[in-house]
């Protein structure tokens, strides 16, 4: 990828990015729980196959979904609302809303203790 498309694909989340953080609150798209405050999370691109938020019946594999950008929170206190998986594989968990258990909404790397939020599986909105 050239940076030229690295810039092109930032500019469709640039106006819910402001000095590299998550310029407005996020919260979950199901219920009204709020999961981060505005910039307390870092703008990062990065590619995780993230499993998708529902999955077709009777399917024995778990359908993936490659995203490339999220807010990485580096310490796991930092959240106002999240519940994490179980270890899904070598100290990955997945992140979930806490109130009405949506998700995966991203992931926690237990190695680095590092959180990843998906800006696409989440509703971004200014402070009221």
């Amino acid at each position: 990828m050239t940076e030229d498309n690295t810039i092109d694909v930032k500019n469709n989340f640039n106006h819910l990015i402001t000095e590299e953080k998550n310029k407005h609150t996020v919260y979950c798209t199901k219920c009204p729980s709020k999961i981060l405050s505005s910039t307390m999370g870092k703008y990062l691109r990065i590619e995780f196959n993230l499993p998708h938020m529902s999955q077709k019946k009777n399917c024995e594999a778990v359908e993936c979904e490659l995203l490339t950008d999220y807010w990485m929170v580096p310490d796991m206190y930092i959240f106002d609302n999240i519940g994490f998986s179980k270890t899904v594989e070598s100290g990955i968990k997945y992140l979930i809303c806490a109130d009405c258990e949506i998700g995966p909404i991203g992931w926690y790397d237990d190695n680095t203790k590092q959180s990843y939020v998906a800006l696409s599986r989440v509703k971004h909105e200014e402070n009221s």
